[in-house]
C-alpha cells in the first residue's frame, strides 16, 4: 500500500519573507539543445541543415514516399549532443532541431562519426547496424526509406 508523505513545513500567512530576503536566482530553464552559436561547432550540424532545405524543396514528394517521422539522436561519448526530427508524414514534410513534435516512428541513436559516414556514403547503414555501430528503435525497416532520403540529397 502506498502513503503519501508531505515533507514541506506548514506555512502560515504572516510567515511571508522579510525584507532584503529575496536572492535572485538564474535561469530556471537550460535548453536540452545547445544555443544556436554552438551547433556550428558539430561536423554533422551543415550536413543537417542542408538536408533541411533538401525537404523543405521537395518534401512534398517524400511525404507520399515515405509517410513516415524519424528522431535522429546525435551522440558523443554516449551522450545526446543533437537531436533533429524529420517529418515525412504530416503536410509537404519538415525537419527541425529536437525532439519529435509527434511520436516518431523510428528514433536512430548515432555517434556523429558514424552518422557523417553514413550520410556521406562512407558506410553502409546495415552493415553498420548489425555491427552494433548505432541503435534503432521503433520501426526498423522504414531505416531503408531514411537511406533513401539520404540518397537523394547526396545527389544535389
Amino acid at each position: 500500500m502506498w502513503k503519501r508523505i508531505d515533507h514541506q513545513p506548514k506555512i502560515k500567512a504572516v510567515d511571508g519573507p522579510q525584507a532584503g530576503q529575496f536572492k535572485e536566482l538564474g535561469a530556471a530553464w537550460e535548453p536540452a539543445m545547445p544555443h544556436p552559436l554552438e551547433l556550428s561547432e558539430f561536423q554533422s550540424f551543415p550536413v543537417f541543415e542542408d538536408i533541411s532545405h533538401h525537404i523543405k524543396e521537395v518534401g512534398a514528394q517524400l511525404v507520399k514516399k515515405v509517410n513516415a517521422i524519424f528522431q535522429l539522436d546525435i551522440t558523443k561519448d554516449g551522450k545526446t549532443i543533437l537531436q533533429w526530427t524529420i517529418d515525412l508524414k504530416n503536410g509537404s514534410g519538415d525537419m527541425y532541431p529536437g525532439s519529435a513534435r509527434l511520436p516518431a516512428d523510428t528514433v536512430f541513436t548515432i555517434p556523429e562519426p558514424v552518422f557523417m559516414e553514413l550520410v556521406l556514403g562512407k558506410m553502409n547503414p546495415q552493415k553498420a547496424f548489425l555491427a552494433g555501430k548505432f541503435k534503432v528503435s521503433g520501426k526498423v525497416l522504414l531505416g531503408q526509406k531514411l537511406e533513401r532520403v539520404f540518397k537523394d540529397w547526396a545527389k544535389f
